[in-house]
Formats: structure tokens, sequence, C-alpha cells
């Protein structure tokens, strides 16, 4: 009888080693999918930061791991199609930005894993359970994008005391975008704050037409909803704040590095760096339901100094304190 337990928790042993082994498959070349609903240019700068991880974690791009980059191109009508051919090759992992890219590769697989490297409301748009047991194939992380865009009007109207009419550019609908709405016309009379919402054209001509809109509304100042294609028009949209003297403020820094006027939000960076971990693990056999969804821990106000110059506006000094970077 010892013998037979002993057999029996041998053989135990060695099939979770060869379970192991299997995971990793030492020599096997492992694909990531990439969708998101914007452009390669406009997602560069963030997805250096996660080959910059991928790489601290032992992972050589074109040696132990590839990417399928697919992109919509500023048309989330596409990603569908695009999660699907994702799907038909095979993909080891799929990486997804924002709320449509993550329901489209949800929607197109019950089986291969999907990392949000960032989302706005997994909960909210039914992309998870919970945060802390999300199930499924579907983790990753949470940009808290719906309470920040409240934070975002409330530093919008310090910055500017006298506001009073605030034009808010809004791309195609969906779910994700959806709930930022809701959250924003509630905060906007609150702080006794008009809302003109805007519906933008992801094109040049539509973020201009936008502008010229905002002009004919009369508005004093410039928000968005947070989405990854007006992330990717990020240059065109600051020019065109600057060109309309309208004081703007954004979600992510680097709008701020293009020569915006504010930003607050979450690191995006940061986020992009710890979906790493998330592929990381899920390649090396953990399943993507054990892992909980993690949300955003690094958020940073910027302020232009140089970009309120060309405007006109003057900050006052109480909004230039609470800023983490200043630029002169």
């Amino acid at each position: 009888m010892k013998k037979k337990i002993i057999v029996l928790a041998l053989s135990a042993m060695l099939f979770a080693l060869c379970a192991s082994v299997d995971a990793q498959q030492p020599g096997k070349i492992f694909r990531i999918g990439y969708l998101d609903p914007s452009t390669p240019a406009g997602s560069a700068v963030l997805l250096q930061a996660f080959w910059q991880e991928m790489r601290k974690l032992g992972w050589a791009e074109g040696k132990t791991i590839t990417m399928e980059y697919r992109f919509g191109e500023q048309n989330t009508d596409r990603l569908p199609d695009l999660a699907t051919d994702l799907v038909r090759l095979k993909v080891d992992v799929i990486m997804t930005t924002g709320g449509p890219a993550a329901l489209a590769a949800k929607a197109a697989t019950r089986t291969i894993p999907v990392v949000m490297a960032t989302n706005g409301d997994p909960v909210g748009e039914g992309l998870v359970v919970s945060l802390a047991r999300p199930g499924g194939n579907v983790t990753g992380l949470s940009a808290l994008t719906t309470e920040l865009n409240t934070k975002r009007l409330e530093i919008l109207k310090d910055a500017i005391p006298k506001l009073a009419h605030v034009g808010l550019l809004r791309g195609p609908g969906g779910i994700g975008q959806n709930l930022q709405l809701k959250e924003i016309r509630a905060t906007a009379p609150a702080l006794k704050l008009k809302l003109a919402e805007i519906e933008t054209q992801l094109d040049s001509q539509g973020f201009e037409n936008a502008f010229q809109t905002a002009r004919q509304k009369q508005v004093n100042a410039i928000l968005t909803t947070t989405t990854r294609s007006f992330f990717a028009a990020r240059k065109q949209i600051v020019e065109l704040a600057e060109k309309y003297r309208l004081p703007a403020i954004y979600f992510q820094r680097e709008f701020v590095d293009d020569g915006g006027l504010m930003s607050y939000g979450t690191d995006f960076s940061d986020l992009f760096r710890r979906s790493a971990h998330y592929v990381d693990k899920i390649l090396k056999g953990t399943k993507p339901g054990d892992l909980p969804v993690q949300q955003a821990t690094k958020f940073e106000f910027v302020i232009n100094l140089k970009a309120a110059k060309q405007i006109g506006l003057t900050i006052p000094p109480r909004v230039l304190e609470r800023a983490n970077k200043v630029i002169k």
C-alpha cells in the first residue's frame, strides 16, 4: 500500500513538472495579439514601455516572443474583425487597450487569455465579474477613467475662476464612454458649469469641425472623454486648442508633452509596464481568471506655463502648487 502511495505521489509530481515545462516550452516563440482602436504612431510611446518591461522579465522580442499588431485606425467598427483575425492566428494571449477592444476580444474568444493594458471600468462594461475575482479569460488593469473625469472638471474650474461653459469633446458611443458621460453630466451642474457636448468625428476635418463648434457655442474651455482615439490624435487636438485659444485639460501627460495646457490622470505608461507582468505570468501557465484586476496607482497633474502664456491664461498659484510638474 505504501509503495502504491509513493508511486502515485511521484506520478503526480512528474505530471506537474511536465505541465509546468509544457507551459513554458523552452525554444517556443510565443505570440501576443495586440488590439488597439487607434493608430501605430499614437500608441508607440506606450508600447515602448511595455517592451522595456518585457525585456526586464527575460523576454526577447523576435526570439522568445513576437507581437501581432492590429489597429482600428480610429474606427472601432473594425475591432470585431481584427479580434477574430487574432483568434484565427491562434495567438497565445491578446492584449487590448480601451473598452471597445477588450469587448471585441472577449466576444471573439472564451479560451485565449485577454489582458487589458488599459480599461476605464471593467466591471461596468461587463468584462469581468469583479476586480478581485475576474473569472473567465479576461484580466488586466483598470485606469479609473470614470472617476478621474470628475477630478479634471474640478481642476479646470479652479484654474479658470470665471469658468462657466465647458465644451466636452466626445467620440463615437460605446459602453465605456456612456459611463463617462453619465458621471460628467452629473458633475458639471454641481460645479455650476454648463456643459456643451460636441460629438467629434475621428479625422482631421472632424477635429477641426469640433473646435469650430466649440467657438460657435462660446465655450470657455475644453474637456475630452478618455479614449484611445483622442490619445492617438493628441497633437492635432493640442494644436487646435492653441489655434482657437481655448484652455483644455487632458487625461494623459503626453498631451502636455506635445504642447497642451494641462493634464490630470493615470500614468498610462505605468499601466503598460504592469500589463507586461500579466502577460509574463499567463505565458508561464497562470490562468487569467486567477489574476485579480488591478487599479491604477500612479496619477499625474502636469501644467504647461508656455501653453498658458500663448493663450493669455494666468494659472492661480494655488493650482500650480498642486501640480506634480510645471513646465516653464
